[in-house]
């Protein structure tokens, strides 16, 4: 058997979070975590640790860790930063489950506190310990409340969980009365030792935990969190990722123009979208999409209906939705017929559906209407139902309402959510109610359709083969040297980009060159100190003789000695960036964008991990803002996509070759031609670290 130093952080957690015994150290904070653990019916023993109390709620104090009367599977610990590290240090020696930090005074505050972290982990050695500075962990599955404070949560037999950084944070989540069924919440505080990838993975080894929320900064690692990203698409556990502040970006001198498109929130963005993760920014869209995963879970497409008496909010459904990628499809003739047939005449049958009121109170004519609806097979129907909230209102129409919506969606098997426009207009006793009915209670129409969009994302990427996972970005060498675009093209042209006939030549040669090429052809100057040719005027376009090649070499000349005489292509259709980027995080990263003189202004751009796949290249391609351009806008022939998808496979495999030395790569422009007419690479330049073989 393994010892304890031995095991996977995850399998130390999941002893932490289901203790049959805890420790409580402090004052205060200590028995208002007896109170929590109390509330919640915490079944195990409950030990208070405090040398100057001879009680601490109504519990006998034990003076020393030492005087105990067995090894606590956890702890809290709030006692003044020099004390806990000392308990941290004692419980680790004892073998305890782990500990929670309460105090503060650690790396939060500077480089003195940095210090006294690493005290803390060396005390720790191989004892899990959550924080410092941290409100610690509820799991009301295990009716457990490592907690120093007011929570909203309950004793629960499945449900969803939270990882946040913030504690107070956490509190408010808890408090939630939407019908979230919240199970567990861990609040991470410094993360000294505890990370967010190891209460994810820890918490997928819980089936009980239906759906997993992150309200986070960052991660540490991405290589292993993409790993468990993985672990959770193949269980079949939606991950939503809350995620608030910056990560700064490499302290790295950069010439190209990828590396001003490739910002870190973006690099998140791409890693979310990779592993799918539903990404959401804001409190209340990250509870109703929690929510929606929890009670429903991902959904299998994007089509949706909406049943309401009231065309304002039929409309309003609709005007919200077309920010979406959902949509709302036409009735097919049968279902409509089907729908009609249970409803005046005056009603328009369409989707969203107004039914009007005159249904409304009659319980056979409402099951009729929303049977007929609900047989569409559609992936989600809501019912817009907002419900009075002022004392002593008659809620039997409502009630009957929700009551027949139930029925109905378990009758056609459908997936169905109450909506409520306005958070107020539904009680947390109506939200419980229709949840414990398997029908999601959403409050808000845009968070509910959010929740709904990242449903039906996470349910496509379940069906879907997981993707590989991500590289350990290694750090490159600060000295580098950018390489020409002669050097580049020659270097990229290997791994199967395109790049115009051509050659490097001097300025009394370039006619005489230009005239072997054919016309037209481009003349740039080039050197490995100049990257942004057209910017500082080294490059001519369009040359269609010996006389204007003649002319434009004695203009460069001014640049270079060395001349780069391309042939120009002919034809384009759409030009396009692609480029390598390097983060000290992420590592080398692969962008798309919208390319030529306009690539900064533009800003449309997509970014990929590494590796990647062709799949993925096309998908970030056709989800360019540019993207009609590619496929025959207002009558133009559509351009060749499968070429695009080719240089990028290039870049992507070049950057993989050469991962620890590539910094910075640019094709720009990518000039797409007609379809089956190929693309070709116009310009490039390449920046690894010095010494790299070229």
């Amino acid at each position: 058997m393994d010892t304890v130093a031995q095991q996977p952080a995850a399998q130390k957690l999941r002893r932490f979070l289901a203790p049959k015994s805890i420790v409580v150290m402090g004052g205060l904070e200590a028995g208002r975590v007896i109170r929590q653990c109390e509330r919640l019916g915490f079944p195990g023993d409950i030990w208070p640790v405090n040398p100057k109390r001879s009680e601490l709620e109504g519990r006998a104090c034990f003076a020393t860790l030492d005087d105990l009367p067995g090894v606590p599977d956890a702890a809290f610990i709030a006692v003044p930063r020099k004390a806990t590290v000392e308990a941290v240090r004692s419980l680790s020696a004892k073998g305890a489950g782990g500990a929670v930090c309460y105090a503060s005074g650690f790396s939060e505050i500077g480089a003195e506190g940095a210090g006294h972290q690493e005290e803390l982990l060396d005390a720790a050695g191989a004892m899990p310990i959550i924080g410092p500075n941290c409100y610690g962990c509820i799991n009301a599955l295990e009716r457990l409340a490592l907690w120093p404070d007011n929570h909203g949560l309950e004793p629960i037999a499945e449900g969803a969980a939270i990882i946040t950084q913030s504690g107070n944070m956490g509190i408010n989540f808890t408090m939630s009365k939407r019908g979230l069924p919240l199970a567990c919440l861990m609040s991470l505080g410094n993360q000294a030792q505890v990370k967010v990838t190891d209460c994810l993975e820890a918490l997928l080894d819980d089936p009980r935990v239906k759906a997993i929320g992150l309200h986070i900064e960052g991660v540490d690692d991405v290589a292993r969190f993409s790993r468990a990203a993985i672990r959770a698409l193949e269980q079949g556990v939606p991950l939503v990722a809350f995620k608030t502040g910056t990560s700064e970006k490499g302290a790295q001198a950069t010439v190209s123009h990828t590396s001003t498109l490739a910002g870190s929130d973006a690099l998140y963005d791409a890693l979310f979208e990779r592993y799918g993760i539903a990404r959401v920014h804001s409190v209340t869209s990250f509870l109703e999409t929690l929510k929606l995963l929890t009670v429903i879970g991902p959904i299998g497409g994007n089509k949706i209906a909406s049943l309401s008496c009231s065309g304002g909010e039929a409309s309003l459904m609709a005007d919200r939705a077309e920010s979406t990628g959902l949509v709302f499809p036409d009735l097919a003739p049968d279902h409509a017929r089907r729908i009609a047939a249970t409803l005046h005449d005056y009603v328009d049958i369409t989707n969203p559906l107004d039914y009007h009121t005159f249904i409304w109170g009659d319980r056979t004519g409402t099951e009729a209407t929303f049977g007929a609806m609900l047989s569409g097979g559609f992936d989600m129907t809501m019912l817009v139902l907002d419900f009075p909230n002022n004392d002593g209102a008659d809620l039997t129409d409502w009630n009957m309402t929700f009551d027949v919506f139930a029925e109905a969606a378990k009758a056609h098997n459908a997936n169905g959510a109450v909506l409520a426009t306005v958070p107020e207009c539904m009680s947390p006793e109506t939200a419980g109610a229709l949840a414990a009915r398997g029908i999601a209670p959403l409050v808000g129409v845009d968070d509910a359709l959010c929740a709904t969009e990242a449903a039906a994302m996470i349910g496509a990427r379940q069906k879907q083969k997981p993707p590989p996972p991500l590289k350990v970005a290694q750090a490159a060498t600060a000295a580098s040297v950018t390489l020409d675009e002669g050097r580049s093209k020659q270097l990229l042209a290997g791994y199967g980009l395109t790049v115009p006939r051509g050659t490097i030549t001097t300025p009394a040669k370039a006619a005489a060159a230009a005239r072997d090429i054919g016309f037209p052809v481009a003349l740039k100057a080039v050197g490995s100190d100049i990257a942004h040719k057209t910017e500082i005027g080294a490059v001519r376009l369009n040359l269609t003789s010996q006389s204007e090649v003649r002319r434009a070499a004695r203009e460069l000349e001014q640049h270079s000695s060395q001349l780069l005489v391309e042939k120009m292509a002919q034809g384009a259709i759409a030009e396009l960036i692609i480029g390598i980027a390097r983060d000290p995080q992420f590592g080398p990263h692969l962008v798309i964008g919208a390319g030529g003189v306009l690539v900064e202004v533009m800003k449309d751009a997509k970014t990929l991990l590494l590796p990647t796949t062709r799949r993925e290249i096309r998908q970030a391609i056709m989800g360019l803002k540019v993207a009609p351009l590619l496929t025959g806008f207002r009558g133009r022939p559509p351009a060749d996509i499968t070429a695009a998808v080719d240089a990028a496979w290039a870049v992507a495999r070049f950057a993989q070759k050469h991962w620890t030395a590539i910094l910075e790569l640019d094709i720009n422009p990518l000039i797409v031609l007609e379809k089956g007419k190929g693309a070709v690479a116009a310009d490039a330049l390449i920046r690894l670290t010095q010494g790299e073989p070229t």
